[in-house]
């Protein structure tokens, strides 16, 4: 009892000051001041670890800001990964031609946008147009559609240049909101970056410190409507110290956390006070050769340095248990996954047999491993792998740089690139493309193929699966499992874990279902306060 009446203290003074800085979105503020002050407001508080937002316009964010956007705006659909459906948002259905080049949606009538404009197909062609037109984030997704046709008022047509899955791309967690054009007038970003939004969702945007906080509220004229329990105001913050998110979701001070130390969370197991939800998220890690430069050129060098990484310590050690070891570069749990694909192991004999094979009997060489400094498991991870390829001869400098200071690196004078690099991967939307196209595809100029991996047989494989699967995806599940088995063989990368996400949070906090389709996303209109 004392951690909720301190926790409800703590809140409301929260509140009175963040009302008190509050400067709103285009739905302006909650319009009812006078009765909400009379009324006990219910607040959600997410305790992240890094900046809320760095992006407000919704067709560029292809970062942190999938938090705070997917509460403000809405896609057509929404990708259910527990039950592997499509569930409709605002369009109530959707058909395909049979040839799968032409995709009809059906939008839902009675929308209101955040200005008060209503939701129609003229709104849903300006958004996904505009999002082309502007060429940024993660609009690829969209390169199919040739053209977008309004039908009628709440019909609308996309045509498109090829076979694509166009549900699951509509269902995106990245460039694919629908927003109001009465708001949005151009291509420029510049009314989003002053702090506005003009989405359809749950939540407005009432306040924000750049960089550091975000507060939601309640838009009143949401579709769905507001009977039930529900969440009045959202909080999201920056908090980046481990221990002083652990004790906010110890002292109630906030409501849900994620990447705790995994001591922290099993000290955390037996407290009452707090639950622990695991998730088997589409987040996994790879460390990515690079095979244009001797001696990783060679797949021999490739895959005895696999076979000298230590998965299980790794798992074990670094993760404290929360991973799995890789299989492939497509996540367990996601449709697509390699279940039966060759897996690598700890074994330094086969190592160092491969590695005379090669012509490198005793070693006798030295590589530049980056990983993004702060993150310690990248750390710890690069510190065991280093240890055991000194036992055979290689010697493994580790770098942790900044982000952007490693992508520099690795789009930079091939002769000074990284001999290999440690990345996450999530999907942009729920397909093995997300992951086999952008990592191993063939590029001309590198982008997210950091290995620079090129095999044309693969590049064909990939293609003809990400055709296949608007129409069959059982077929196009076989055709992306034998573009692996190829990748898998040749070790463009080091397919290190499949992450288990760990969310930390305060057992008065319900209705939470984590979706690995939108990593680190918590949908807070379906979450309520309950005891």
């Amino acid at each position: 009892m004392k951690i909720h009446m301190k926790r409800n203290l703590m809140l409301l003074l929260v509140m009175i000051l963040l009302v008190s800085l509050a400067f709103s979105g285009c739905g302006g503020g909650t319009g009812n001041g006078d009765e909400e002050q009379q009324q006990p407001v219910s607040i959600a508080y997410y305790a992240t670890n890094s900046e809320p937002i760095l992006d407000w316009d919704p067709s560029v964010m292809f970062s942190n800001g999938i938090i705070v956007l997917n509460n403000i705006y809405e896609t057509l659909l929404r990708y259910d990964a527990v039950n592997n459906e499509i569930i409709p948002v605002l369009a109530e259905s959707y058909g395909k031609s049979d040839d799968s080049l032409v995709w009809t949606f059906n939008i839902r009538q009675g929308v209101k946008f955040h200005d008060g404009t209503d939701l129609n197909a003229e709104a849903v062609k300006y958004s996904i147009d505009r999002t082309m037109r502007i060429n940024k984030g993660a609009s690829y997704i969209w390169a199919a559609v040739k053209e977008i046709n309004v039908v009628d008022e709440y019909t609308v047509e996309f045509v498109l240049n090829y076979p694509a899955p166009m549900d699951l791309i509509a269902s995106t967690g990245y460039a694919a909101f629908i927003y109001s054009p009465a708001s949005v007038t151009s291509d420029d970003s510049e009314w989003f970056s002053s702090g506005q939004e003009c989405g359809t969702g749950p939540y407005m945007l009432q306040s924000q410190v750049p960089g550091d906080e975000v507060v939601l509220t309640k838009y009143e004229e949401y579709w769905s409507g507001w009977e039930g329990e529900h969440f009045d105001k959202v909080v999201i913050k920056k908090v980046t110290e481990t221990s002083s998110r652990r004790q906010m979701i110890e002292k109630g001070e906030a409501d849900v956390t994620i990447n705790l130390p995994y001591e922290d969370v099993e000290a955390m197991k037996d407290n009452e006070d707090v639950t622990i939800e695991l998730e088997n998220s589409y987040i996994n890690v790879a460390s990515y050769f690079n095979t244009q430069k001797a001696p990783l050129d060679d797949k021999l060098v490739r895959q005895a340095l696999s076979y000298a990484f230590p998965y299980d310590d790794v798992v074990e050690f670094v993760l404290g248990g929360y991973g799995t070891q890789g299989r492939g570069p497509v996540p367990k749990g996601l449709w697509g996954h390699g279940k039966t694909l060759k897996q690598y192991t700890y074994d330094l004999d086969k190592a160092k047999e491969l590695l005379a094979e090669a012509g490198y009997p005793d070693g006798g060489f030295s590589l530049l491993y980056t990983y993004m400094s702060g993150d310690e498991e990248e750390k710890k991870t690069a510190q065991l792998y280093k240890a055991e390829l000194a036992k055979i001869g290689v010697d493994l400098e580790i770098r942790g740089m900044p982000w952007d200071s490693q992508w520099e690196m690795s789009k930079g004078d091939p002769e000074g690139r990284q001999d290999m690099l440690v990345m996450y991967w999530w999907p942009d939307y729920p397909s093995p493309v997300s992951w086999l196209y952008n990592l191993y595809h063939s590029e001309e100029e590198p982008l997210f193929n950091l290995g620079y991996y090129s095999n044309e047989q693969v590049d064909a494989l990939i293609e003809e699966a990400d055709q296949k699967s608007a129409s069959d995806i059982a077929e196009a599940e076989e055709l992306f499992v034998q573009a692996q088995e190829i990748i898998v063989d040749e070790a463009p990368a080091i397919f290190q874990y499949d992450k288990i996400n760990v969310w930390v949070e305060n057992n008065t906090f319900k209705g939470h279902v984590p979706n690995p389709a939108y990593p680190n996303v918590v949908f807070f209109y379906n979450t309520y306060r309950g005891e």
